[in-house]
């Protein structure tokens, strides 16, 4: 029997949005528990309020997730909404206070909709939650995740976001079609595969037909529909892959490997799609594909993703580094997900020689 949660209930994406997020949210319940970043809450906090006491919804709290998508926080934010007898969960904000709110809602038993200030991942989409450690190191993937009732994109405060977090979703969402094209071998007579397989194919297509330009656009603040049409691939095409493709196929290398990089304290302080182009180059080298590297070099400088160890913060690539992130990266299980065994040994060479071929490119 075939059972997929592929998508949310509506997808909403326009510039403003946030000021009619009332109208859209009361139609899930008038008694709304937010959960959010530090950031994104400061950012569109007063104007939620305001459009919610416009539409009749009560905010029963407004509530930091917490800083990582911990069980922790998780458990904590989840008996206080009940607590409080909210009706929704609004989560609004980055990824991890998405996936925060999606896995509070699951747990409980309370829709949730998705306010996604920045389009560096698909999780305001995915029914599906990234858990870490207090300390940030990755846990687990949990699908004890609520699937989002709505997702209100509003396309202008995505825009004025900090760069690097629209270039940090760019990566997240290019390994899409290198982790899928890879994994699905031999699996497209499934139907949905093949076509979660065509969609990261589009994501591809889109990021490097419109990446350069949403990034220059985005420089000067310009919600433009190249800046537009990356906000969806990163958010709605990306999320669909993830719903189609499922747990064998929605993740490979790339997501291992930076899985593996989330050991190294001084990786915390760049973007999880940053890191995730970085593994897209050193699954290539998994794949013994270094061509394919060099020719997606001009793109990575064209939009600002990291392609070498230095750009992701390690300078000091010791053996006791490269030992704990490539044991870490085989025992995910997204590196299971690839069709051919991968060792501890060949995870560390395949660093060092993207890390090489960085280097020879120039920064």
């Amino acid at each position: 029997m075939l059972k997929k949660i592929i998508a949310p209930g509506i997808y909403q994406r326009k510039s403003g949005l946030r000021h009619l997020a009332g109208q859209y949210c009361r139609e899930f319940g008038t008694k709304a528990y937010i959960i959010g970043g530090k950031t994104a809450l400061n950012v569109i906090k007063r104007d939620l309020l305001e459009s919610f006491s416009k539409d009749g919804l009560e905010v029963t709290k407004v509530s930091w997730y917490g800083g990582e998508v911990s069980w922790e926080n998780i458990n904590r934010l989840a008996q206080e909404a009940k607590e409080l007898a909210s009706e929704i969960i609004v989560g609004v904000g980055g990824g991890k206070a998405l996936d925060t709110a999606k896995a509070a809602a699951f747990k409980a038993n309370l829709p949730v909709i998705t306010i996604p200030t920045i389009a560096a991942t698909c999780a305001a989409w995915t029914p599906l939650s990234i858990v870490y450690t207090n300390k940030g190191e990755y846990l687990e993937l949990t699908l004890d995740a609520r699937n989002p009732s709505l997702v209100l994109v509003d396309s202008e405060i995505i825009t004025k976001a900090p760069l690097d977090l629209l270039r940090a979703g760019i990566g997240d969402t290019l390994a899409k079609w290198f982790e899928l094209e890879l994994t699905v071998r031999n699996n497209l007579k499934d139907a949905t595969v093949a076509a979660a397989y065509s969609l990261a194919n589009l994501c591809y297509q889109t990021l490097i037909n419109h990446g350069a330009k949403a990034i220059k656009d985005a420089m000067t603040g310009q919600v433009t529909p190249e800046v537009e049409q990356v906000i969806d691939a990163n958010i709605l095409l990306s999320g669909l892959v993830s719903g189609l493709g499922g747990d064998d196929f929605r993740s490979g290398g790339a997501h291992a490997i930076y899985n593996g990089f989330t050991l190294l304290k001084e990786t915390h302080q760049y973007y999880h799609g940053a890191i995730v182009a970085f593994g897209i180059l050193c699954q290539l080298c998994l794949e013994k594909k270094e061509t394919e590297i060099i020719q997606l070099l001009p793109f990575y400088k064209q939009t600002g993703l990291p392609y070498t160890l230095k750009q992701i913060g390690v300078t000091n690539f010791s053996e006791e580094k490269a030992l704990a992130v490539a044991n870490a990266s085989v025992e995910t299980e997204d590196m299971a997900n690839l069709p051919f065994k991968v060792t501890t040994d060949m995870v560390i060479k395949a660093i060092l020689k993207t890390d090489e071929i960085g280097k020879k490119a120039g920064e």
